[in-house]
């Protein structure tokens, strides 16, 4: 499931899938590529390579990416508003119980304004924000609110730092590979200083 084959196969609809079900669904949503999408697609729309015979515009990426990712974690919201409590005291699962508690750690810790968007930026975190969120009974007009701002801002940033280096270096759409595991190396540095200061 690697960004370069979903943009080659689907173009800007692989964006809208893959941020909905990153940004909400937690049992698909861990192995799907959001950052990784999200900065090559930006490139390829800068370069105008066509990629697998698409060619990519920045308007639908853009539009695909803040929609996909708002809706997803809307989405994911309310699956755990609705069932998430239930779920939670069916469940044996000491993980599951980790991630709510440690959810419930950060909505404390930074505010729940502060901590939804801060979360759209790390991997993971991103993921099972909304169904933590919904649980926990985040007012819905906080959560959608900070959700969009915080969504857009990630979506919509990755974008365009892919489209600004893809315009600015000629041929950087060759070493789409290194800058790729740069994007997820910077995206995951927050979750391991968080990690060194426990």
């Amino acid at each position: 499931m690697n960004g370069s084959s979903l943009l080659s196969a689907f173009g800007a609809l692989a964006v809208l899938v893959v941020t909905f079900a990153e940004s909400g669904l937690l049992i698909v949503g861990f192995f799907l590529p959001g950052d990784t999408l999200l900065f090559p697609a930006g490139v390829l729309c800068a370069t105008g390579a066509a990629h697998g015979g698409t060619s990519l515009s920045l308007w639908q990426v853009m539009l695909c990416a803040a929609v996909g990712t708002c809706l997803g974690a809307q989405c994911g919201y309310y699956i755990g508003r609705r069932g998430g409590r239930a779920m939670l005291a069916r469940s044996r699962s000491a993980r599951l119980k980790t991630v709510v508690a440690r959810g419930e750690e950060l909505l404390n810790r930074y505010g729940q304004r502060k901590a939804i968007v801060i979360g759209k930026f790390v991997p993971m975190v991103r993921t099972v924000l909304g169904p933590v969120a919904g649980v926990l009974e985040v007012p819905t007009k906080t959560f959608t609110l900070w959700q969009v701002v915080g969504g857009v801002v990630w979506s919509q940033s990755l974008i365009l730092l892919g489209f600004w280096l893809g315009a600015a270096v000629p041929g950087v759409d060759n070493y789409l590979l290194p800058l790729v595991a740069l994007v997820v190396v910077v995206s995951f540095l927050p979750v391991l200083l968080q990690r060194r200061r426990h």
